[in-house]
């Protein structure tokens, strides 16, 4: 069974996995990296450093970049890398078939309480786990990229992953610094990105129709909706824009959002039972009450970024 400081592991050394390991590695955990390349094990080190001496010249590194890099070993087997650790991170290519046999070869070298979890973007943890004998150690750990800058990491357990798994995981995961976030019901894309998808289709669309060009789709982004969804996401946005909240807000552009998704033969009307909750789930968060005083909130975040890009031009 792993101790509580267990050396994590890495399994694949591209820009993932080098880039989970700077995460673990900052964070205070030894780590193992594992690549059967040896020109990818080759590489890492020196693009483990470069990104530290980055996060170092921008004040994000409390340690000399040395000091993190000295706690990443390199292995090129997975008989050498997974015996013994808490938590093994895969970052292979996103291929159904080439995760399923490498989730069978770490379930039978990891030690029975090791958490396996896969960086995969879409594939879910029962595409290529749900044959496994220790498939409730299995789940999804789908992170931002790059995690040493975007903290939010998606946890998607499959029906069969134990909800202990899930706990280990978050705990790991909460000692790297990171942001968990549970996806409750396994989907394609998860969650990250099917938000993303959304707008990248409704962009080729708008470019497709004649609407738009690529640059001007990219500026309204942003210098606009990019701006603030840097510090609120979209349903804290619409709730602030609107006196009244989610509530008002859903009743006076419900109909036309629900015209534009008809549009791309989407038909999600946003119902009074949906509504209902998303109001519900946003008024224990900001009781409209304190809606003046966060508006106020909104706007200083906006002026320390605008504050930052004069500095930045």
């Amino acid at each position: 069974m792993p101790t509580q400081d267990a050396p994590l592991t890495v399994v694949g050394a591209g820009s993932i996995g080098v880039a989970f390991a700077l995460v673990f590695a900052r964070a205070g955990f030894p780590v193992r990296l594992q690549d059967p390349d040896p020109h990818r094990l080759e590489q890492a080190p020196e693009e483990v450093r470069a990104r530290l001496e980055a996060l170092r010249d921008h004040g994000l590194l409390q340690e000399p970049p040395e000091d993190v890099l000295g706690r990443i070993r390199c292995m090129k087997s997975l008989n050498e890398a997974v015996p013994g650790a808490a938590l093994v991170q895969e970052c292979a290519p996103e291929r159904v078939e080439l995760k399923t046999e490498l989730f069978a070869d770490l379930d039978r070298l990891a030690d029975a309480g090791t958490v396996l979890a896969s960086s995969s973007s879409a594939l879910t943890a029962s595409s290529f786990a749900a044959d496994l004998d220790g498939r409730a150690r299995c789940l999804v750990a789908h992170p931002g990229n790059p995690p040493y800058l975007l903290p939010v990491i998606e946890l998607v357990p499959a029906p069969f992953t134990g909800s202990s798994c899930v706990d280990r995981a978050r705990s790991v995961y909460e000692r790297a610094g990171l942001s968990p976030v549970l996806v409750e019901r396994e989907v394609e894309g998860f969650v990250f990105n099917r938000l993303q998808g959304a707008l990248l289709r409704e962009a080729y669309c708008l470019l497709r129709d004649g609407v738009v060009s690529v640059e001007a789709v990219d500026k309204v982004v942003r210098e606009g909706l990019g701006r603030r969804w840097a510090f609120m996401g979209p349903f804290e946005t619409v709730d602030l824009n609107t006196r009244g909240g989610i509530a008002s807000h859903a009743e006076k552009m419900g109909p036309a959002y629900y015209r534009m998704g008809l549009e791309r033969g989407q038909d999600d009307p946003w119902t009074d039972d949906l509504v209902g909750a998303v109001t519900a789930q946003r008024r224990q968060l900001l009781p409209l009450d304190d809606w003046d005083q966060r508006v106020l909130w909104r706007d200083e975040q906006l002026m320390r970024l605008a504050q930052l890009f004069q500095q930045s031009d």
